[in-house]
């Protein structure tokens, strides 16, 4: 195969899926990591999130890094349920726009909107295709050969001594087929964090920006060791992921403290109420046991600030970004802080003024107004049409979303809106209600979504409509969606598509039912666009 970044996208997409690792929790396939029981005591199953960092440990190792590696980049790690795209976001624009103390800028992400390339930035930019390839198969090289050496430890010669010349061949291109394909690799997550990592020291980043999958104890992006890491921050917290992280805000918060480390400080934003409380509770109690310094952002500071409005066009817009440019403002002070104290021997850690933003370090504001996130309350124009997109995928991050898109309504009143609603695998109906409420109690000016969105549509992932010989496409998930808005918006037209190209074209179409040809402004809500975003699961 040729060694191009289309050959690279052809192998990375036959890595295992991160959707498959979260239902199974599967080990790699050859060569296995070292051997664990898979019984603790007392006869009970071993936590199989315990093994996330051993193995993932294992795979570092063989794909020629260490931890010590790795401690040569100053990292701040990002975990949390939502917000985590937009802090990366605006710590990466802040550190690329403020001071030259923080070097080169490595961001990693994910998922990714229309090419994985944007996993892995430099300086805010996309990793360049041909920079892609090469450090891909570098890593994907470095799998290969460690899991040769392995087998060849293991079993010794390949060639049995009676079988044929024409048998050993068959048997030496069967070997080889495995040793270079995906069987000796991780899976897709965390092959790109190795990835990722493996560019940054190629590349001579020195400050790196790092979101973790899920959780933050047993995320593949742990690996880092303390030494790298400058700052953390934990952003909103929210249910989600069940199964890998429990059912309460203060279980999933357990594995979201997990990226402090010893020595550091860690930014959050308080919760208040009993939930809040609780949670607060047990991330305090981590933290001081890891080690580290919990700084709690509180919401009467940051809206006493205000935050900073985006400078242009495509901009993270929305009220609420101003708690997430909160964090960021704080952890970025903090990571160049380290930095510069490290430069000088004298680390002590005794800066007090961490949560005080009426004084921004010189290029801060300019970094949060330039910060970019596609797919995050996203404007795009496209001639006389101007989407408003965005990717949430939970209720409360839906009713955020709904604030956004009242305050763009409000500046065009008479604009006709469609809702283009791209979900394949959440609660459809719960997502719609959140939207439906968030924007019930922000736009008075309506007596329902009947009057802000004339059509609703609702499509699956994939790209391109069906193949001639191609089964036919389940839209369960589609049609209790639409039946869901049906009930909450009986007056608008309903249309339910199985490709987003369909989904699009119907979205240009001449609607009778609102008079003539359809909106000036679109709402478009969607998670992912088929194949070319994967998930950002992780085990």
């Amino acid at each position: 195969m040729a060694r191009t970044y289309e050959s690279a996208l052809s192998l990375l997409s036959a890595l295992q899926s991160n959707k498959a690792v979260t239902s199974l929790f599967s080990t790699p396939i050859l060569p296995s990591p070292p051997p664990s029981s898979s019984q603790s005591g007392g006869g009970k199953p071993q936590d199989l999130n315990a093994l996330a960092i051993p193995e993932m440990l294992t795979w570092l190792g063989r794909a020629g890094l260490s931890q010590n590696d790795l401690a040569q980049l100053k990292c701040i790690h990002i975990a949390g349920t939502k917000g985590k795209g937009s802090v990366c976001a605006f710590l990466t624009s802040i550190l690329v726009n403020s001071n030259a103390a923080a070097g080169k800028v490595g961001t990693y992400t994910s998922p990714h909107l229309v090419s994985v390339r944007e996993r892995i930035m430099i300086d805010g930019r996309p990793l360049e295709p041909n920079l892609f390839a090469r450090y891909f198969f570098e890593v994907w090289d470095a799998f290969t050969e460690a899991a040769r050496a392995e087998l060849g430890r293991r079993t010794g010669d390949w060639h049995s001594p009676s079988a044929t010349d024409a048998k050993k061949e068959e048997n030496h291109r069967l070997r080889e087929g495995e040793l270079q394909g995906p069987a000796t690799k991780p899976f897709y997550f965390r092959f790109l964090t190795i990835l990722a990592f493996h560019a940054f020291l190629r590349e001579g980043v020195r400050s790196a920006v790092v979101e973790c999958g899920i959780g933050g104890e047993y995320d593949s992006t742990n690996v880092l060791p303390a030494e790298a890491v400058t700052a953390s921050v934990v952003t909103q917290l929210g249910i989600d992921h069940v199964g890998m992280l429990g059912g309460t805000l203060p279980e999933i918060a357990w594995h979201k403290i997990g990226v402090a480390k010893a020595g550091r400080r860690c930014f959050t934003r308080r919760l208040t109420g009993d939930d809040g409380e609780a949670t607060m509770e047990v991330m305090r109690r981590r933290s001081a046991e890891r080690g580290a310094e919990l700084i709690e952002v509180l919401d009467d500071a940051v809206e006493s600030w205000g935050g900073v409005r985006a400078d242009e066009v495509g901009g993270l817009e929305g009220e609420f970004q101003k708690y997430n440019q909160a964090l960021a403002v704080s952890a970025a002070r903090e990571h160049l802080r380290v930095l510069t104290a490290s430069e000088r021997g004298n680390d002590n850690n005794t800066s007090t003024e961490v949560v005080d933003f009426s004084s921004l370090p010189d290029g801060f504001a300019e970094g949060l107004g330039k910060a970019r996130l596609r797919g995050r309350c996203e404007t795009r124009q496209e001639g006389d049409v101007t989407w408003l997109i965005d990717g949430a995928h939970t209720a409360e991050s839906l009713r955020e979303v709904a604030g956004w898109f009242a305050s763009k309504r409000s500046a065009g009143a008479d604009t006709r809106y469609v809702l283009l609603f791209n979900q394949q695998e959440r609660d459809a109906a719960k997502l719609l209600q959140g939207l439906y409420s968030g924007i019930q109690q922000r736009d008075t000016s309506s007596s329902g979504t009947a009057s802000v969105f004339g059509k609703a549509i609702f499509t699956r992932n994939e790209l391109e409509p069906r193949k001639g010989d191609e089964a036919e496409r389940d839209l369960s998930v589609q049609n209790a969606g639409a039946q869901a808005f049906r009930q909450l918006s009986p007056d608008s037209h309903v249309v339910v598509c199985d490709n987003i190209a369909d989904a699009v074209s119907e979205v240009r179409k001449s609607d009778p039912a609102q008079g003539g040809q359809e909106g000036e402004n679109i709402s478009a809500r969607y998670r992912q666009l088929a194949s070319c975003r994967r998930p950002t699961t992780d085990s």
